[in-house]
């Protein structure tokens, strides 16, 4: 009979990991989920004031109709985000390649409201008539999304944003004839934890799965 616990792993139960140091705990939880998606969020204030965040809890929703979905923390600790979206219902989605990961990283930083991410980490608006929101210009992989729903988390006061997909820009090299994106090729990255960022590279593509 298989052990049902391997002797080499250590064991945490949840009392003990409470127990820890606050960054010691958050680090270890993060990384907990495995790698995710890193992207920067664009969106556009009351004010005409631009916005850039960084958000590595991007989630597909569904493909029929197009839906993404993204986690705002709880409106205290990242209210610009979820108010500009909340106020203009539209923003846009981004992903971060290796040549500005470092500013894209900055985005994290709690800036004042009334202040420009975009100016202030060195990346460039781009602008398209049909969103109010601004993309970012060095991004290869960005898409606009119209606000479908706004879903309160009770248990930790968090906000699962979920947002109709209208248009979407990639570069012509990484479509492939099935549609599948090759997204490595782009130069994309993904996050683990809060502040580490990683290559992908492709192991292997399987058919469908059938019984």
């Amino acid at each position: 009979m298989t052990p049902f616990i391997n002797s080499k792993m250590i064991h945490y139960s949840i009392t003990a990991i409470q127990s820890w140091e606050r960054f010691y705990r958050s680090n270890f939880i993060n990384c907990l989920s495995g790698f995710k998606s890193a992207s920067l969020i664009g969106t556009l204030s009351a004010n005409a004031i631009p916005n850039l965040a960084l958000f590595s809890n991007i989630v597909h929703i569904g493909a029929d109709p197009a839906l993404i979905g993204f986690i705002n923390r709880p409106r205290k600790a990242a209210p610009h985000t979820l108010s500009n979206i909340e106020t203009t219902g539209e923003y846009t989605i981004n992903h971060i390649h290796h040549s500005f990961i470092k500013a894209a990283h900055q985005t994290s930083a709690r800036y004042a409201e009334g202040e420009n991410e975009f100016d202030k980490v060195g990346l460039t608006m781009q602008w398209n008539q049909n969103c109010k929101a601004p993309f970012v210009a060095e991004s290869a992989v960005k898409y606009a999304l119209k606000l479908v729903e706004i879903v309160p988390i009770i248990h930790n006061k968090t906000f699962l944003v979920i947002g109709a997909v209208q248009e979407v820009y990639v570069e012509e090299k990484i479509v492939h004839q099935d549609g599948y994106l090759h997204l490595e090729e782009a130069g994309s990255v993904c996050s683990l934890g809060i502040d580490g960022y990683y290559n992908t590279t492709l192991l292997q593509r399987f058919p469908y799965a059938k019984p």
